[in-house]
């Protein structure tokens, strides 16, 4: 008898075997769809909460602005940032991106499979069934997009209330560039792209560790604990050029992005360094989790 045409009994009804084991009717690409797993995801209040706070952050830091003696003005990008809209917005990214924003897609991409071992459901996911490559793709898949919205909508929320207080007066670079206001949100546009693209190595790091712990917590922590080891060892001049080889050293290389000529030479290098350490965390990740014990 051909393999199609068996029959398995379960709970007193005949079903139909496909070639590869399954009842017919089942079809493993469809399970958890994208939009599945992305409104399960928003419907938690960390992420309300993480974004929310995105929004309110700019907010935040104009007050500062306000309320604080505005007395000596330097060349840094904070010294600069109530110049125009845009230099607010560039100030908050910067201001951003060693902690703030390593935390938020450490925040997605750790909980997303330790969250669900440590509720105890990631078995009833993995006997839906779900197919455990494309379950921690579609979950890699949804934190990515939660993170890449999160980086867009804090870029977006700053630059709108920078322009508001600030007005849309041109960009004032740290060494005395004065860039239009047009070319210069395509070049704050290009700055958070390469920020989203530096950020997969903790996209990945934070994936590997959700799928090693049962505890949210310390995936999350993890990545983040890593970030600041790096951030730390960077700032050793004695490394030389060892440091060229951590992963946060070229995390500020979209300030070259941001004068009226762009320098893409260090962006370059900061974008391969970052997808060589993401595509080496994804693969560890899906290898420790197609040997994971979730029965235990």
């Amino acid at each position: 008898m051909d393999t199609t045409e068996t029959a398995v009994v379960r709970s007193g009804r005949s079903h139909a075997v496909q070639p590869d084991g399954g009842v017919e009717g089942y079809r493993a690409e469809r399970t958890l769809p994208v939009r599945v797993e992305l409104a399960r995801q928003l419907r938690r209040r960390r992420t309300r909460l993480t974004l929310g706070f995105l929004v309110v952050l700019p907010v935040v830091l104009l007050l500062s602005f306000e309320i604080g003696d505005a007395g000596s003005r330097g060349r840094t990008f904070a010294d600069m940032a109530t110049a125009s809209g845009l230099n607010f917005a560039v100030f908050t990214l910067f201001a951003s991106t060693s902690f703030l924003l390593v935390v938020v897609v450490a925040l997605f991409f750790g909980d997303t499979v330790a969250s669900e071992a440590s509720w105890s459901s990631l078995k009833y996911l993995l006997a839906a069934p779900v197919p455990r490559v494309r379950l921690l793709r579609q979950k890699a898949v949804v934190a990515g997009l939660l993170s890449v919205f999160g980086l867009a909508l804090l870029t977006a929320i700053s630059l709108g209330v920078g322009v508001l207080w600030y007005g849309a007066g041109h960009m004032v670079t740290t060494t005395g560039e004065s860039v239009p206001f047009p070319a210069g949100v395509a070049s704050l546009a290009a700055a958070t792209a390469y920020l989203a693209v530096h950020l997969s190595w903790i996209a990945g790091l934070a994936l590997w560790l959700s799928v090693s712990t049962d505890a949210p917590l310390g995936a999350v922590g993890g990545a983040v604990l890593v970030s600041i080891l790096s951030e730390i060892l960077d700032q050793i001049t004695a490394l030389g050029s060892l440091r060229t080889y951590l992963p946060t050293h070229y995390s500020t290389a979209y300030a070259d992005l941001l004068g009226a000529e762009a320098d893409w030479t260090e962006v370059a290098h900061g974008a391969f360094s970052a997808l060589a350490y993401a595509t080496l965390f994804v693969v560890l990740a899906v290898w420790r989790f197609q040997r994971k014990d979730i029965t235990s």
